[in-house]
């Protein structure tokens, strides 16, 4: 009977104890420490959208420069070393392939300038020139289309005219650069946006022959 008293009594201390111990460990947790958890998990998010920011500015910068160089390179040598890429080749349609606007000089220039410009901006002159490479196939991939409806050289195609030429080169560089796709969406719509305001400001400065 006494060793079953002094059983309980052992079991209740046992249990008083682990219950002191238990509210001793939580006083010691900081009562500031979830406001501290959520400030740096903010922190983090702040970080990581900063960093997506910083991509989607760069490679639109590597769009313009990239579909630009063609423009300006018309600009400043005029039909000079404008040899059509295509040589005035036809397809079974009796129309041209990408037409005589789309020459060696434009794409070999776009790849140059781009892998340049991406060396300036910290992607290095391998994803420049790929990104040059991969706008000027989705030109000519949209110049080939626009020969087979039979629109004239030069003519206007919203979202032909913008679309494959920055897709191309984002899904190309999803992998090296680690985009998503919300990445490439946003930065196709921003493209979309922004090639037609700069064609129309570079139409009024002269630099382009048609405001698109």
């Amino acid at each position: 009977m006494l060793d079953a008293k002094a059983r309980g009594r052992s079991k209740d201390s046992v249990s008083c104890a682990h219950k002191s111990e238990c509210l001793s460990d939580h006083h010691l947790v900081p009562k500031d420490e979830p406001r501290n958890r959520a400030i740096v998990d903010g922190g983090m998010l702040v970080k990581e959208v900063a960093s997506r920011l910083w991509m989607m500015i760069r490679l639109l910068f590597l769009l313009v420069v990239a579909n630009g160089a063609p423009v300006l390179a018309k600009k400043l040598f005029g039909n000079r070393f404008s040899l059509a890429l295509d040589s005035g080749t036809k397809g079974p349609d009796s129309q041209a392939l990408f037409g005589a606007s789309k020459t060696v000089r434009g794409v070999l220039l776009s790849v140059l300038v781009t892998a340049i410009g991406a060396r300036l901006v910290g992607l290095g002159y391998k994803i420049g020139a790929l990104i040059g490479s991969a706008a000027m196939s989705g030109d000519l991939f949209s110049s080939f289309l626009k020969r087979r409806m039979q629109l004239p050289i030069s003519s206007r195609a919203v979202g032909l005219d913008q679309i494959p030429e920055s897709l191309f080169p984002l899904l190309v560089c999803r992998r090296p650069l680690s985009l998503t796709i919300p990445d490439i969406a946003l930065t196709v719509a921003a493209f979309f946006v922004g090639e037609i305001l700069i064609s129309r400001v570079l139409y009024k400065l002269h630099v382009r022959d048609r405001p698109y």
